[in-house]
């Protein structure tokens, strides 16, 4: 038995136990082959432990999501789908492929399913040029009189080419909390496609559903893509598919942030995007708890050009992360889960409802899902000082811009702040209140330090000494009393 093995916390091997054995043991490899990077996977976990969590796009996965990745599966190649592929032997990987597309199926109700991206911006990239040579290309090549695209000459090859990179994307703003893969200008996404983008109102930072169908009615896009990753409300997906279908748009969600509040039932209806959209991609690893990765969910009309998702954007599929994946979608499909994902709002609603009562302006007035951002011109920081100063604090929570930000979005005049990972650790109403209380606390009692050239610092910020100790303790009992992976005793 190697040294990690006696750090287990009780030596009886019960199930989370016998996971923690696992686990050590893997550590007392590594340690054997390279000392330094157990050491770092070690610091790792004492980092978490020793901070609250407060990331939004951020949790804790289960013992059995973590070891499916560390396998020999991780050796084979197998570029292609299930039962089509470019290698031989790919058989284990077929049957792994498959069931955790079967279980990726009912958690969701989707007809057609692809579990390879490596990411949720890979997911999208797939999806984009699906949509795209589902759009031009097939249509142009029966102009042309060709069957397929090999069948073109150079002259027609460009021109269909051509035609795809005249498409128009209308996706919402990274201002009003989009993501960098829905148009932003230093993205790829905008550089195949012409990149057009709507705001939240700014007298309610909501989505004002008549003007965004103005907006698409004025552009024209061929892609309608809704989704966020700094937007603190739900969104009407039957409003935005007949928005979509009014202009001749395909209708595209990225459920990224909130595919955990899908999957648990919370998000149904109109706010379900599953019925509404031609195609749907998430990451795996936020409110859905799994490993890193992206999946991608359509009809069955666009399978065919998804799954060249290889050699269309990805590389070999990894098999290890797809049986990742596969456990935390077993995982999911449970009335637990469902009970979690219900937790994780109501503790975002009892935080906002506590900065609310105590003055503390949050975008959109508040949180309707896992997030929320906190406006920090109150209390006349950046994000930049707001997110040192917390994680000085023991929170770790993420800059962010607010609506229209005079800051722009390096240094930005918010925070986001999210409660997947703390409700992963039991916590409830109370401890959310109380992250609360010490976060106002400390953005109270934090100022910006002074720049060498004489001018309050964007980026350095100065907290009172015993405003950070008391914050340390209040964040230290509470993840005492909220241990992460508490088995191991590292």
């Amino acid at each position: 038995m190697g040294r990690f093995q006696n750090y287990l916390k009780e030596k009886t091997v019960d199930q989370l136990n016998g996971a923690a054995v696992a686990y050590l043991a893997g550590l007392d490899q590594i340690e054997m082959v390279y000392p330094e990077i157990a050491a770092s996977i070690v610091d790792e976990l004492r980092d978490q432990r020793s901070h609250l969590k407060l990331i939004a796009s951020e949790n804790y996965c289960s013992y059995a999501v973590q070891l499916a990745m560390g396998n020999w599966m991780t050796d084979k190649y197998a570029e292609g789908y299930a039962h089509h592929r470019f290698y031989a032997g790919c058989e284990n990987v077929d049957a792994v492929e498959e069931r955790a597309e079967n279980e990726l199926k009912t958690l969701f109700g989707a007809e057609y399913v692809y579990v390879q991206p490596h990411s949720g911006a890979d997911a999208n990239l797939v999806a984009f040029w699906s949509l795209l040579i589902q759009r031009c290309q097939t249509p142009e090549v029966e102009k042309l009189g060709k069957k397929s695209l090999d069948e073109l000459t150079p002259e027609e090859y460009e021109r269909v080419r051509q035609l795809m990179l005249s498409q128009k994307l209308l996706g919402m703003s990274l201002n009003s909390g989009g993501h960098l893969t829905h148009g932003y200008r230093h993205n790829i996404s905008s550089k195949f496609m012409q990149a057009f983008h709507y705001d939240v109102d700014p007298s309610t930072e909501r989505l004002d559903y008549g003007q965004l169908a103005e907006t698409a009615k004025r552009i024209r896009p061929s892609i309608l893509l809704a989704g966020y990753s700094a937007h603190p409300c739900r969104l009407n997906f039957a409003k935005m598919r007949e928005i979509a279908d009014s202009v001749g748009a395909i209708f595209m969600v990225d459920m990224a942030h909130f595919a955990g509040l899908v999957a648990g039932k919370v998000f149904t209806g109109d706010e379900d995007p599953i019925p509404h959209a031609h195609i749907v991609t998430s990451t795996t690893h936020k409110t859905l708890r799994g490993p890193r990765g992206g999946i991608i969910l359509s009809k069955k009309e666009f399978g065919e050009g998804i799954n060249r998702g290889c050699p269309l954007v990805l590389g070999g599929p990894l098999p290890h992360v797809m049986a990742a994946k596969a456990v935390a979608f077993r995982e999911a499909n449970s009335m637990a889960f469902r009970e979690y994902a219900r937790k994780i709002v109501d503790n975002a609603r009892s935080m906002a409802d506590h900065f609310i009562r105590n003055g503390v302006r949050l975008v959109s007035g508040g949180t309707e899902n896992h997030l929320m951002i906190v406006d920090l011109t109150q209390f006349g920081l950046t994000g930049r000082h707001a997110e040192t100063a917390l994680r000085e604090a023991r929170l770790t929570v993420n800059r962010n811009a607010i609506p229209f930000d005079k800051n722009g979005p390096w240094y930005t005049s918010g925070v986001r702040l999210g409660t997947p990972a703390t409700t992963t650790l039991g916590m409830g109403p109370d401890e959310m209140r109380e992250i609360a209380e010490i976060i106002i606390d400390v953005l109270k009692n934090t100022r910006p330090a002074m720049a060498k050239s004489g001018q309050p610092s964007k980026a350095q910020a100065v907290t009172e000494p015993a405003v950070l100790d008391r914050a340390r303790t209040r964040a230290t009992a509470l993840l005492q009393r909220f241990p992460l992976y508490p088995e191991i005793l590292i």
